[in-house]
């Protein structure tokens, strides 16, 4: 498997752990605010293979506690399981952050208990997904499956959704509640623009229209937070 990218150390990519960040390239999904559209429309190169992070594993152990794996779409790679598991035998605890669009891996991955900690996107309420995902249309029973397969997985989740003023209303949290009532934790991730987002003009939601969001989504999940804003 090869590795787009590494941060070699972060406090805040997995909760509770002194972590790496593993960039996978490729993605499903063509959202117009994806902050890592290098990754998705393979613009960037791998800087290392499977072995290679293997060896840096190795030399961080003692000083690291957890992988996490993002992208692009982790999931998209038939091979990351077996991944997992070695770097899982190196005593590693390891996070995946996925699009939910591909449960039978994601059952694969939960069953077999490879990851300690899974963050899955929401994008929005289903009338807007696919819009929001950048697509003309799409079928939303993957998304629904893993969001199912999380809420009875027994190990520690989040679902989150990246806010941006052009795709959500305050209606909307409803729709997303729907989706996932009952879940662990929620948060709202404020959009920040940056280089390489691929679309421009999009811009973040106001503070205030943050806290009425979140104040919608307490009714559903009631450990419900908002990230990136002071």
């Amino acid at each position: 498997m090869k590795i787009h990218g590494l941060q070699k150390m972060t406090l805040l990519d997995f909760p509770g752990r002194v972590a790496c960040t593993v960039f996978l390239g490729g993605c499903d999904f063509r959202c117009p605010f994806c902050h890592n559209f290098e990754l998705v429309d393979g613009t960037a190169r791998p800087i290392m293979d499977e072995e290679e992070l293997l060896a840096f594993l190795r030399k961080r152990q003692g000083l690291l506690d957890g992988v996490a794996f993002t992208g692009g779409e982790p999931c998209l790679h038939k091979d990351l399981p077996e991944l997992m598991k070695k770097i899982r035998e190196l005593g590693f605890a390891v996070k995946l952050d996925t699009n939910g669009y591909h449960p039978d891996l994601l059952r694969s991955i939960l069953t077999e208990g490879l990851i300690d900690y899974a963050a899955m996107d929401i994008k929005n309420t289903p009338e807007k997904y696919a819009l929001t995902c950048g697509l003309s249309e799409m079928d939303l029973t993957p998304v629904k499956e893993s969001i199912r397969l999380l809420m009875d997985s027994g190990i520690d989740y989040e679902f989150r959704t990246t806010v941006v003023q052009e795709f959500h209303q305050a209606e909307d949290f409803h729709g997303i509640g729907e989706l996932i009532k009952g879940a662990k934790h929620y948060y709202l991730q404020c959009f920040t623009d940056r280089d390489s987002v691929p679309f421009g003009n999009l811009h973040a939601p106001s503070a205030e229209a943050l806290k009425e969001y979140a104040g919608i989504m307490k009714q559903y999940v009631n450990d419900t937070n908002i990230r990136g804003v002071d």
